[in-house]
């Protein structure tokens, strides 16, 4: 059962949304775990994590398949790095099952942590230390020994154009640099599944690019399932095959394609720009209209989602906007993921 609601921000802006149920969106969402039977490379199944009385993860359900990148979002708190933690065997689950590449994290971690090459959100690279120096320690944990092991790093230092700049100390190295060196370092073994919490947190714009290279060739030329956290709604947009949300602990929405998402959640944005503000009463008026999921106000500018392209609906919308203002200007849009990630968590990602 849907129900209207009306919110105000501290900025003076305010909503009037529809919002769906939760629990009816993962009653259908839930079915696509189960129902999936291709290769898996990581399979959550009702995932419970609590911390004393705090839930920190509540019945996850989730799949990633091989060979895709798949983004995990969430604001602060949603359960995210409590998810990777359990998947990477740094924390024990309270109940659930968590199968990593075929092997149970509760029964085969060894296996696991052979097969996972990761990059922290902190980068943890040894600063006093070359980066040769680096990734030759890297190798001494991971076993990669032999007539190899020159090689691979060589290998490793090439992909990432860093290896003019082995003999130097990674504190010389921009903090772009330092991730791409990271990113080498987790791919020096040849894991099968790579997690990256934040790749390119804190890298300018030029590095974010490169990175965002390496991981979709990691894909491509190379066959690796990737796994990744961030706060950056066009990183994942431009990376990532399929995406999960999670909120509280909880799917608030299973697994999509961006462009899937943006269908399905998103609907249609009107942005109406008017002389002057209208009233509340008028925003009410509006929110009626037949179609219409949610009206925004900021200053002047309205945002408005709608269900479909009804051109009715629209005609409805100018005329009782023009019993009260004169209309600057009007445009109709897709909506981006973060006014989709908005809308669901009803947070930004970055509060």
């Amino acid at each position: 059962m849907s129900k209207k609601e009306k919110k105000v921000f501290s900025d003076g802006s305010e909503i009037i949304e529809n919002n769906r149920s939760l629990d009816d969106q993962l009653s259908i969402d839930l079915q696509d775990v189960d129902i999936y039977d291709g290769p898996v490379a990581i399979r959550i199944n009702k995932l419970i994590k609590r911390f004393g009385n705090f839930t920190a993860i509540d019945n996850l359900s989730l799949i990633v398949k091989y060979g895709e990148i798949f983004g995990l979002l969430g604001p602060n708190g949603s359960g995210k790095t409590t998810t990777i933690n359990i998947i990477s065997g740094l924390s024990k689950p309270t109940s659930g099952q968590v199968i990593v590449l075929g092997n149970d994290i509760t029964k085969d971690l060894h296996t696991v942590h052979a097969s996972l090459g990761a990059v922290p959100q902190e980068t943890a690279l040894y600063e006093e230390l070359s980066a040769w120096t680096n990734m030759s320690f890297h190798a001494d944990l991971y076993g990669v020994v032999g007539s190899d092991r020159g090689k691979r790093i060589t290998e490793m230092l090439n992909l990432v154009q860093l290896y003019e700049r082995k003999d130097n100390p990674v504190s010389t190295f921009s903090g772009g640099m330092k991730r791409r060196l990271a990113l080498a370092r987790a791919l020096l073994h040849d894991p099968q599944l790579l997690y990256l919490d934040e790749p390119t947190l804190g890298v300018d714009v030029q590095s974010r690019r490169a990175i965002w290279d390496y991981i979709i060739n990691l894909k491509e030329k190379k066959g690796k399932t990737v796994l990744l956290t961030t706060n950056y709604l066009e990183e994942a947009n431009a990376l990532c095959d399929r995406i999960a949300i999670i909120d509280h602990g909880k799917l608030v929405v299973l697994p999509n394609t961006p462009a899937e998402l943006k269908q399905r959640y998103g609907d249609i944005i009107m942005d109406i720009e008017t002389t002057s503000s209208i009233t509340s009463q008028l925003v009410m008026h509006i929110q009626n209209i037949s179609g219409i999921n949610s009206v925004t106000q900021t200053n002047n500018i309205l945002k408005i989602t709608m269900s479909g392209n009804d051109l009715s609906s629209t005609g409805n919308i100018i005329s009782l906007i023009n019993k009260e203002s004169n209309i600057k200007r009007i445009s109709q849009r897709e909506p981006n993921l973060e006014e989709i990630f908005l809308s669901l968590t009803g947070t930004g990602l970055r509060d």
